[in-house]
């Protein structure tokens, strides 16, 4: 389903601005699912395993997972949601426009009460908006939200974000999970759970129930789906033994290398994210404390060998903060050290780390803070390999200890180059830094177009490189197991996958 509005700028408002009404698209929704397979009609429900901890609970505690992200962005909403896709789709909002050249986002809302039976106002839906962004305050994710100047209630149903400058993709920000909304502290979505044990069953909700038109035959579109939290090797071997329909949340740490397949359909699917994959500095002092040691250290990794070693098809490195490809890429920076190979590197980073250690009497040595799995298993191998080769001892730690180095897995929740480049902010990371990429970012968000903007990222970007203050590696992984015939399942650009669409029968 296409984004109810596609912002193209330079074209008349008239041209811009589109609408489109929820009821309409939620149909849409579940014919296009119901269309796809025939042989699971006859199943009770779609069983779904989330790679996680077995023991973290479901609802509000968990919503830091991604197993309870799904579980929040099912049984509650935002203004916008994601589509199977990843494309932009109606929720509180059944409409809306976008004026101003980006600048105005207007949303009319459904007119559905909330969850406690209160009138869904714009005031309150105004205030439940202002608390969500207020909450990530803090974390990564806050700097997204800095351009909003004001939320205004309009009239009874309408809302208005204003923007303090034109952000084209600003409606992905809005359907991500952790903006579904609350009144009172009670949320009401398309899904309801109940829970069972350590299974949540999710059930698609009548859309009479919320505020919608009735859907004849609703009963025979949808069934309950059943969502289990598995370790990594648990979910796979359920897939394997038939026990679950999907495994959703795989990341370089657990890739799996032993499926069984007896649809002789394709099962493995990779989505295709961008976003940071790579170690990010967090000491200041010792050996790091210099942007030429830290560029050794990256000089010396090889992401090729990498590549080959991690399995994953078509994933290949980078020697640059912003991916190569990606929507963020303005095409103006060519991977790094591409002038000599990696011997040749690695001789200059040995040389740079041998005469740091005469001078600072103290030994090459790194702490890097990685997560647990097979995946991470053999990055550490590769770490200690290649730093080796330069005369650094790797250490490896765990995520939550102290670190000189520590693995960023992140897939990126705005298309532009300020994502990648906010990530590593003085206001985030404050010890180490540059204030002067902090400027050029600032002044390229501040730029009267686009135009003028690109090429401050792009000054942006480079300096940022150059302070060697993360060490890119490549793009995330993002992988899922579907049985070949399971419905509702598409890959997508934010590797986030809603229920809903998992739980409509296949005719």
């Amino acid at each position: 389903m296409p984004d109810c509005v596609r912002l193209r700028i330079g074209l008349p408002l008239a041209a811009m601005a589109f609408s489109c009404r929820l009821a309409a698209s939620f149909v849409m929704i579940a014919v296009l699912s119901t269309l796809q397979g025939c042989s699971r009609h006859g199943e009770s429900a779609t069983r779904v395993a989330v790679i996680g901890d077995a023991d973290t609970p479901f609802g509000p505690a968990a919503r830091g997972t991604l197993a309870g992200a799904m579980v929040n962005a099912s049984v509650g909403e935002g203004l916008v949601a994601f589509d199977a896709e990843g494309k932009v789709a109606p929720a509180l909002a059944d409409r809306w426009i976008v004026t101003d050249e980006g600048q105005s986002y207007i949303f009319r809302l459904r007119g559905s009460p909330w969850a406690d039976g209160g009138e869904m106002t714009a005031e309150s839906v105004r205030n439940a908006l202002r608390s969500t962004i207020a909450a990530l305050k803090g974390t990564p994710r806050s700097a997204s939200f800095d351009a909003i100047d004001d939320i205004r209630a309009m009239t009874g149903r309408v809302i208005e974000i204003r923007l303090n400058r034109p952000m084209p993709d600003f409606l992905p920000l809005l359907a991500q999970p952790e903006m579904v909304l609350a009144h009172r502290g009670r949320q009401a979505g398309p899904m309801a759970m109940r829970q069972d044990g350590k299974v949540a069953i999710l059930t698609p909700v009548p859309p009479e129930r919320r505020g919608l038109p009735a859907v004849d035959g609703w009963d025979q579109m949808v069934r309950p789906l059943r969502l289990t939290v598995l370790p990594a090797d648990g979910a796979v071997a359920a897939f394997n033994a038939g026990q679950v329909d999907a495994v959703l949340g795989g990341t370089f740490t657990n890739l799996p290398h032993s499926i069984h397949n007896t649809l002789g359909k394709p099962v493995l699917r990779f989505d295709p994210v961008v976003g940071l994959f790579g170690l990010a500095v967090e000491n200041e002092d010792g050996l790091l404390a210099n942007p030429v040691n830290r560029e050794a250290v990256s000089m010396a990794l090889d992401r090729a060998g990498f590549a080959a070693q991690i399995g994953a098809p078509g994933w290949q490195g980078t020697t640059r903060l912003i991916m190569p490809g990606s929507d963020a890429d303005s095409g103006m920076m060519p991977e790094r050290w591409t002038d000599i190979d990696l011997t040749a590197r690695r001789t200059v980073a040995a040389q740079r780390i041998a005469q740091w250690v005469r001078f600072s009497k103290q030994p090459a040595r790194l702490r890097i803070a990685l997560p647990g799995g097979p995946g991470a298993d053999a990055l550490a191998a590769r770490l200690g390999a290649d730093l080796g080769a330069i005369g650094v001892q790797v250490v490896r730690v765990g995520m939550e200890s102290p670190a000189d180095l520590r693995l960023i897995d992140e897939v990126a929740r705005q298309a532009g180059p300020e994502w990648f480049l906010q990530r590593f902010s003085c206001s985030l990371r404050p010890k180490v830094c540059s204030d002067k990429v902090d400027r050029l970012v600032s002044d390229a968000l501040g730029a009267a177009d686009a135009a003028g903007a690109r090429p401050l990222f792009v000054q942006a970007a480079r300096a940022l490189d150059d302070e060697n203050v993360f060490l890119p590696l490549g793009a995330p992984i993002r992988w899922s197991l579907i049985a070949g015939d399971l419905s509702g399942f598409a890959l997508n650009r934010w590797g986030f996958h809603p229920l809903l669409p998992m739980a409509l029968r296949s005719r």
